[in-house]
């Protein structure tokens, strides 16, 4: 069922992108929003943690506007633009690669600290790291890789989505322009 549920909405956003009427911003909200609720939601309602769930809440909203006013910049070209829409889900799927690659979850003795570096596993949230502690108290980086793509995309990613503020901040009709329907007479 849930993959029937998964290729349903892949179908209508590959739809919802594909027509050429529906204006810009509204596919850019329509495609956004979803996951970032779902997050939200998984914040606030089953981990109860609403002050994080309305910190990630608001910085979404300041990101869907920065991104509304990067894809109205009228002298960028569009690779440009598009660049963010590939960075953004690489740095997030390399942060999770990071924060998981000590897999706390599994049995104690089964990852990979305990099994191969005889150390105990830890992570951090943000500047994501994870690591191996010894009982020396030294340390053994793991993920060093999925660090160096998450901080590549995210810096690529803050600095076009920083135009794309600054794009909104000093002409507001950007954000409003991409809200309007395509029509064929304009």
């Amino acid at each position: 069922m849930i993959a029937l549920l998964v290729v349903i909405a892949c179908a209508l956003a590959v739809y919802v992108l594909a027509h050429p009427r529906i204006a810009s911003g509204v596919k850019v909200v329509l495609l956004t929003t979803p996951p970032v609720a779902g997050v939200v939601w998984l914040l606030g309602e089953v981990f109860e943690m609403a002050f994080t769930a309305g910190v990630v809440g608001a910085v979404f909203v300041v990101c869907l506007v920065a991104l509304l006013g990067l894809l109205g910049h009228p002298r960028l070209p569009t690779w440009t633009k598009m660049i963010v829409f590939c960075t953004v889900p690489v740095a997030a799927l390399s942060w999770l690669l990071v924060v998981t690659a000590d897999d706390t979850i599994k049995d104690p003795g089964e990852d990979p600290c305990s099994m191969y570096y005889g150390g105990v596993g830890g992570s951090k949230a943000f500047p994501p790291q994870a690591y191996c502690r010894y009982e020396d108290g030294s340390t053994h980086d793991l993920a060093t890789g999925s660090q160096f793509v998450f901080w590549v995309c995210s810096t690529v990613s803050l600095a076009l989505l920083s135009i794309g503020l600054w794009q909104v901040v000093r002409d507001p009709g950007t954000l409003v322009r991409q809200f309007r329907a395509v029509t064929d007479g304009r």
